[in-house]
């Protein structure tokens, strides 16, 4: 799942509910990891085992929270897409 966001100029909580957000992510079923960065244009990328894994925790009551916040708050714009990874590999 890769989101990309152009944030608004109000901060306020975002830190926090972003720090919560990643936790909680982690704990759910299906979590395989999340890579982030940011310089003006930001992009979250989070990989799931599976569509029914990501799908789910689309649904957690406290990420719907986030997201209408995202929305109504902090984000001036953002899109999420959902592809499948068919290979990764590094130098280690």
């Amino acid at each position: 799942m890769i989101f990309t966001s152009l944030r608004s100029d109000v901060d306020t909580g975002y830190d926090a509910t972003m720090g919560a957000m990643m936790d909680l992510a982690s704990r759910q079923p299906g979590f395989l990891g999340i890579e982030s960065a940011r310089d003006g244009l930001a992009i979250t990328v989070s990989y799931w085992l599976d569509d029914e894994a990501a799908r789910s925790w689309k649904q957690v009551a406290a990420h719907l929270v986030a997201q209408e916040r995202g929305r109504e708050t902090w984000y001036r714009d953002y899109r999420v897409r959902i592809a499948t990874v068919h290979r990764d590999y590094g130098p280690t």
